[in-house]
C-alpha cells in the first residue's frame, strides 16, 4: 500500500468519525427539545383526575342498563323479536319465496316462462313486495313488523301449505296460512286473528313489477300496465295508471283487484269484496329493471267464529293466458285487453269469433305464423262475396267513366249540377256508388279486432318466425342508441322489417286500387290520401308486435292477389258495359237512398240559386 492510498483511507475515516459525532449531537438536541415540548404541553393541558370509585359505579350502571334492556326484551311477545328467514313454497308452475318477517311472499318465479333475455322469469323479487295488515292491537301494529314462525305441511292431494304464526302474548295471535295447489297459479291465503275482535282489517299490498320483455318503456305505457277490478258477476272496470298518480275509491266495493304488466299479472281476490280502495303508482325512469311500483290499500271484511276473525283470499300470480284466466270464472279474462273504450265492440268479435278460430287452429298447428296466415285466408274467404261485389261496383263505375267525362265537359265547373247528372246516370245504369264501401265496412272491425288481440295474446311471446325471434314484440333489423329529435319519439330507435313490408304492401295496394278506380279530378286530396295514410301509420306500428304487422302485411298481399284474380277471371268489363246500357232502357227503379241523396243535392242547388234581398228601400 503506497502513501497515497494510506492518505485516502485516513481522510475517509476522519469524515466518518465527524459524521457520527455530528449525528449523535443532533439527536441529543432533538430529544431534549421534545422533552421540553412535552412538559410545556402537560402544564398547559393538565390531565383530569379520575375518581376510581365513580368509574366502578358507572361501569356497574352500564351493566345494569344492559340487563334491564335484555330483561325487557325477554318480556316482549315472541313476535316482536326474531330474525327474518326465507321460506320457499313450490309447485309445478310457481316457486314462491316468503319472508318470516311480515309473513308475505317477496319473490315469485313463474317456471314455464323466461324473460326476453332467457333468464328465469320473476314477476317480482325483493323485500319491497309485501302484503301487510294493520292489527286492532297495540295502537295499530303492522304485521310487516312482526316475526312469524313458519310451519310447512304437505297435503295428501299434493297441495303445500305454510302456516306463519305470530304470538302477540295475552292470548292474542295472528296467522297467515298460504296454500299452493299442486298444479295451479292460484294460491289461497287465509288471515286469522285470535283474541283481536274486529269487523274489517286494513290491508296494504305493494308490488314492484320487474321487466320481463324486450322494451321496458313499452311495458310502462298505458296499453300494457293497468289496474283492473271486478266482481263475481263478471262486471269489471279498469284504469290506466300514470306516474305518481293516486286514485281513491272510498265507496267502491270489488271482489278482485289486479295489476297487469303486459303478459303477466298478480291479482288479489276476496269474494266478500274489498272496500275503501286507494291505489298508487310510481315509476323510476332511471331504474330499467323495475317497470313500476304499484300499491293498493283497502279494507278487508272479516268473518267471526268464536274467538277468531278470519278472511279467505285467493292470490293469482301468473300469465295473462286467456284460457287460464277464463277458467276461474270470475272475469279475470277481462284483463286480456281485447277491445275497450270506443272500440269495446270488437271485444265480442274476438271472444266469439276470432279466439275460437285461433285456439282451434292452435290445437293441431304449433307454428303461430302459419295460424295467422290460415286465419287471414279463412276471413278473406268469408268476406269474398262482399269483396267481389265491391270490385264489381268499381268495374261498373270504371266502364261509365267515358260518359262521366262527357258530362263534365258539357256541364263545366258547376259541381252541383254535375253531381245531380252523375247520380241520374248511376241510377239509370243500375250502379250503386256506395257498393264499393261494403267490404271495407265488414273488414274494418276485423282489422281492429286483430289490432287488440295479437299484441295481447301471450301465445305469440317468444315465438320465432323467419328473422323475427319474438312475435310478441317488434322485429328489429337495425337499432341505435342515440336519440334523434322527433324521429326517435315518433318512430323509435329501431327499424322493424315487418312494418316496412306492411307499409310497402299498403302503398302498392293503394296504387293498384287507384289504377282500377276512376278518380275525381275535383278532389285531389282523395288522390293522395291512400298514400299518406300508410306512411303516417308506419311510426305507430314500428313499435307494435311483429305478429300484428305480419298479419297486416300478409293481409295486404292476399288482397292484391285476390283483387288480381277477381279482375282477371271473374269480371268482364265488356259484358258489364253491355248490361249497363241495357239497364238504361229499363224503367228506372231508384232506391230510397238514391232518391234521398238526389233530393238533398237538388235542395242544395235550389238554395244556391236564391238571390239575396237588396237592402235598398
Amino acid at each position: 500500500m503506497d502513501r497515497n492510498q494510506i492518505t485516502g483511507f485516513a481522510l475517509l475515516a476522519a469524515l466518518l468519525i465527524a459524521y457520527l459525532f455530528y449525528n449523535s449531537h443532533e439527536q441529543k438536541v432533538f430529544l431534549e427539545q421534545k422533552r421540553a415540548d412535552s412538559t410545556a404541553y402537560a402544564i398547559a393541558h393538565p390531565r383530569a383526575i379520575v375518581d376510581s370509585s365513580k368509574a366502578i359505579t358507572a361501569e356497574k350502571a352500564a351493566v345494569s342498563t344492559d340487563s334491564v334492556i335484555e330483561a325487557q326484551r325477554k318480556l316482549q311477545p315472541p313476535a316482536y323479536n326474531g330474525k327474518a328467514e326465507i321460506v320457499t313454497l313450490e309447485n309445478k308452475k310457481l316457486a314462491l319465496q316468503f319472508s318470516s318477517k311480515g309473513a308475505c311472499p317477496i319473490a315469485a318465479n313463474i317456471k314455464d316462462y323466461k324473460t326476453y333475455d332467457q333468464k328465469p322469469l320473476y314477476l317480482f323479487n325483493g323485500t319491497g313486495n309485501y302484503l301487510s295488515a294493520i292489527l286492532p292491537f297495540d295502537n295499530g301494529r303492522s304485521t310487516a313488523d312482526l316475526y312469524f314462525i313458519p310451519v310447512i305441511k304437505n297435503e295428501p292431494n299434493g297441495d303445500k301449505t305454510i302456516d306463519f304464526s305470530a304470538d302477540l302474548g295475552s292470548g292474542k295471535k295472528v296467522d297467515f296460512v298460504y296454500t299452493l295447489p299442486a298444479d295451479d297459479y292460484m294460491m289461497r291465503c287465509n288471515i286469522i286473528l285470535t283474541g283481536m275482535p274486529a269487523n274489517s282489517l286494513p290491508v296494504s299490498w305493494q308490488t314492484l313489477g320487474l321487466k320481463t320483455e324486450k322494451d321496458v318503456v313499452y311495458q310502462r305505457s298505458g296499453g300494457t300496465l293497468q289496474v283492473y277490478f271486478g266482481d263475481k258477476n263478471d262486471k269489471y272496470d279498469y284504469f290506466t295508471i300514470r306516474n305518481d298518480e293516486k286514485i281513491a275509491h272510498p265507496d267502491f266495493t270489488t271482489s278482485w283487484v289486479g295489476f297487469r304488466k303486459q303478459y303477466f299479472s298478480t291479482v288479489l281476490i276476496d269474494d266478500e269484496g274489498f272496500s275503501k280502495m286507494d291505489i298508487a303508482y310510481k315509476v323510476n325512469a332511471e331504474d330499467t329493471n323495475v317497470v313500476a311500483q304499484t300499491k293498493a290499500s283497502m279494507q278487508l271484511p272479516l268473518k267471526t267464529g268464536g274467538n277468531e276473525q278470519s278472511a279467505s283470499l285467493r292470490w293469482y300470480i301468473g300469465p295473462n293466458d286467456y284460457h287460464t284466466l277464463q277458467s276461474y270464472k270470475i272475469g279475470l279474462d277481462n284483463m286480456v285487453p281485447l277491445g275497450y273504450g270506443v272500440m269495446a265492440f270488437v271485444k265480442y268479435i274476438n271472444k266469439f269469433a276470432l279466439i275460437p278460430i285461433f285456439y282451434f287452429l292452435g290445437s293441431f298447428i304449433s307454428n303461430y305464423a302459419i295460424i295467422i296466415m290460415l286465419m287471414t285466408i279463412f276471413i278473406r274467404l268469408i268476406l269474398s262475396f262482399f269483396t267481389y261485389k265491391s270490385y264489381l261496383s268499381s268495374a261498373k263505375m270504371r266502364v261509365l267513366k267515358p260518359e262521366l267525362d262527357e258530362l263534365r265537359a258539357k256541364i263545366g265547373d258547376d259541381q252541383q249540377k254535375f253531381s245531380m247528372e252523375q247520380m241520374k246516370l248511376y241510377r239509370s245504369a243500375g250502379v250503386n256508388p256506395l257498393g264499393g264501401c261494403l267490404p271495407m265496412l265488414f273488414q274494418l272491425p276485423i282489422l281492429l279486432s286483430m289490432y287488440y288481440m295479437f299484441p295481447s295474446f301471450i301465445e305469440f311471446r317468444q315465438q320465432h318466425f323467419l328473422w323475427c325471434n319474438d312475435l310478441s314484440t317488434y322485429d328489429s333489423i337495425a337499432s341505435w342508441s342515440t336519440d334523434i329529435p322527433i324521429l326517435s319519439s315518433v318512430y323509435g330507435n329501431h327499424i322493424s322489417l315487418f312494418t316496412l313490408l306492411m307499409t310497402g304492401s299498403s302503398l302498392f295496394l293503394a296504387l293498384y286500387n287507384r289504377n282500377m278506380t276512376p278518380q275525381d279530378p275535383n278532389n285531389p286530396m282523395m288522390k293522395y290520401m291512400p298514400f299518406i295514410f300508410p306512411v303516417f301509420l308506419m311510426g305507430i306500428f314500428n313499435k307494435m308486435a311483429a305478429a300484428l304487422t305480419f298479419y297486416y302485411t300478409f293481409s295486404n298481399l292476399l288482397s292484391i292477389a285476390q283483387q288480381f284474380i277477381i279482375q282477371k277471371y271473374f269480371i268482364n268489363e265488356k259484358a258489364i258495359h253491355a248490361q249497363l246500357q241495357e239497364n238504361k232502357n229499363k224503367p228506372p227503379t231508384p232506391s230510397k237512398w238514391a232518391q234521398k241523396l238526389e233530393e238533398m243535392q237538388k235542395m242544395q242547388t235550389d238554395r244556391g240559386k236564391i238571390q239575396p234581398r237588396s237592402n235598398k228601400k
